[in-house]
């Protein structure tokens, strides 16, 4: 890289694959540079920072001079790639808009963690890239945890291969109950209204149709959604393939449809998925887990196609933001 004091780093709680270490840590150690010359320094490296995510899946940025959404916003900016808006995603959680393309995260309640997964790969529109940038840590947890899903597939096609083959030949669809109104307390809890960016039932109904999937309206004003098929394995940046897809997150943490007659997740047949196969797959992926311990500044460039992320519980204040890319 351009500038001999901004150097890769090894850190212990990295895990090591063929292709390098996971995540990747680029260090600062250039006590002079500014914000304009950390996107003079990004912009200048970028084919070299997304070969690193290419073999990696992440990126981890520490000690950069970056200490608010503007100076985040313009290190995004430094790459030059088209932005993924909350307001146009089909995202369920609640998050709130600071400039244009930063984010926060996620509003739900410290105590509340959310379980591994791909961004909105329960959706058919999702982004290719996200960034992750800790503008003040927790007190204590509330670390992001990543795990590749190409690595994890592997290891599926050696143990359940059946699964892996429903999978690939069945496809899967979910089902999730958006409220009326969005509920900040809920991990999940973004209203119908703003997921799909209607006004009225009449408008949203049309939305729904349009993207193909089914629903039904219940007594309390929310909405019942089911997806048309989607895929849970597909092609990552690498070249090999990853569980692409909301399992995980939809097994262990989504509110339980099942008393309305629908299966939270399903295969595309309408055939439940197995919860002893998804309680292995859990298992799997926890083992891969590293959790990135953030300190304030720390910027994590993930790609969505290769790595699931999601949040551990905190205690004490905790700001993470973030921003997509299409």
């Amino acid at each position: 890289m351009n500038n001999p004091s901004i150097q890769s780093q090894s850190a212990e709680f990295q895990q090591q694959y063929q292709d390098g270490p996971f995540p990747a840590l680029i260090v600062n150690a250039d006590k002079d540079l500014d914000l304009d010359g950390t996107v003079a320094w990004a912009r200048e490296n970028k084919e070299h920072l997304f070969k690193a995510l290419s073999d990696s899946g992440t990126v981890l940025f520490r000690d950069f001079p970056l200490s608010s959404p503007e100076d985040f916003d313009a290190f995004i900016g430094a790459f030059g790639e088209s932005g993924f808006t909350y307001k146009e995603s089909l995202s369920n959680a609640v998050r709130v808009n600071l400039t244009e393309r930063v984010f926060t995260a996620n509003e739900a309640p410290p105590e509340v963690g959310i379980y591994l997964h791909h961004e909105m790969a329960q959706t058919p529109l999702f982004p290719s890239k996200l960034y992750f940038f800790c503008q003040i840590a927790a007190d204590k947890r509330g670390q992001t945890p990543v795990c590749r899903s190409d690595v994890l597939l592997d290891r599926m096609k050696e143990t359940m291969p059946e699964f892996v083959q429903n999978c690939r030949d069945k496809l899967v669809k979910y089902s999730l109950i958006m409220p009326a109104s969005d509920d900040p307390e809920s991990g999940q809890g973004r209203g119908w209204q703003s997921t799909l960016g209607v006004e009225t039932r009449q408008e949203a109904e049309a939305r729904l149709a349009k993207l193909g999937y089914s629903w039904a309206w219940l007594d309390d004003g929310s909405l019942r959604t089911t997806t048309p098929a989607l895929p849970a394995i597909r092609e990552a940046t690498n070249g090999r393939e990853a569980f692409f897809n909301q399992l995980i997150a939809a097994f262990l943490g989504w509110a339980d449809v099942s008393h309305a007659g629908v299966h939270k997740i399903a295969f595309g047949d309408g055939t439940p998925i197995p919860a002893d196969d998804m309680q292995r797959i859990c298992d799997m992926a926890e083992d891969l887990i590293v959790d990135l311990p953030w300190q304030a500044g720390d910027v994590a460039l993930v790609d969505n196609y290769q790595v699931m992320h999601g949040r551990r519980s905190f205690e004490g204040k905790r700001r993470v933001l973030a921003a997509l890319i299409s």
